[in-house]
């Protein structure tokens, strides 16, 4: 039923979609990842808005998404009953259980893909961006074995003159970040860290194609 109704909605929403962002795609490098995901696959964003969940749910048309999603988004009635039949993972940020690690993992595990915003909330106006990086992303990868996928977007949404461009990166399989001899929670540390730091080299890599 998650493929059924990510389907329906792909296909209703398209028309409005593209109204709202009108998205154009760039690439890192296209031969080693386009917008197909072939098997598991950890999805790990930036995250400047609400409809950044969109605007990766068209770019990436082709599978089923299951991004992680903040618990407030579940205690809106309509919205979590849709966000539910989508696959949302439910993260409630203040509790202290493993139950979206674990179903993540689960996900993974059955050959799909979990998008993951590891900066965990949207940046406030004045902060540097993106902002640190929960580790909660780094720990999946790391134990799943799933390639990383970083992609960023600008932001651009519901703008005449100016489209959304979002770029997708190569692949990371973040076992080569390893530090022999680390603990497992330095090594998780390290590669939450190289993980921003692919982010950003993306944000500067589409900004020098933008030019």
């Amino acid at each position: 039923m998650i493929r059924f109704w990510n389907a329906f909605t792909k296909i209703t929403a398209w028309p409005v979609q593209w109204v709202c962002f009108r998205t154009k795609v760039f690439y890192e490098d296209r031969e080693a990842q386009g917008r197909r995901i072939r098997g598991p696959a950890v999805l790990v964003s930036n995250h400047t808005a609400v409809f950044d969940y969109a605007v990766w749910m068209f770019v990436f048309f082709s599978r089923t998404l299951r991004f992680q999603m903040a618990e407030v988004l579940f205690e809106k009635k309509l919205l979590g009953w849709f966000l539910r039949k989508l696959g949302g993972v439910r993260v409630d940020r203040d509790a202290h259980n493993c139950t979206s690690i674990e179903a993540s993992l689960d996900i993974l595990d059955a050959g799909g893909v979990v998008g993951i915003f590891p900066e965990s909330r949207l940046p406030l106006k004045g902060e540097e961006r993106p902002i640190a990086f929960k580790t909660g992303a780094a720990y999946i990868a790391l134990v799943s074995g799933a390639p990383v996928i970083p992609v960023y977007t600008d932001g651009s949404y519901f703008k005449l003159k100016k489209r959304a461009r979002v770029i997708i990166g190569r692949p990371v399989d973040v076992s080569e970040w390893i530090v022999e001899g680390a603990a497992e929670k330095e090594n998780v540390a390290i590669i939450t860290e190289k993980l921003r730091e692919r982010i950003i080299e993306l944000r500067e890599l589409l900004n020098e194609k933008q030019r």
